[in-house]
């Protein structure tokens, strides 16, 4: 059985055994940030991130969008 392949938004990078990933929800209105699941990976519209760095940038990026 092949698992599934998650990838960075921000680098790219790509991985079937994805640790210390995180895992981001979003929508204009409201922002989530998980600790990597399979559920959490797996839902709609959820965003994948290497590590917290990454997850920071895109936190950043989000909230230039809506302030500025």
């Amino acid at each position: 059985m092949i698992d599934t392949i998650y990838r960075c938004e921000i680098c790219g990078i790509e991985s079937d055994n994805p640790v210390r990933w995180i895992v981001i929800q979003c929508n204009d209105a409201q922002l989530t940030v998980l600790k990597w699941t399979k559920e959490a990976a797996g839902a709609p519209h959820a965003r994948h991130y290497c590590g917290e760095a990454h997850a920071q940038v895109y936190i950043s990026r989000w909230f230039e969008s809506f302030c500025g």
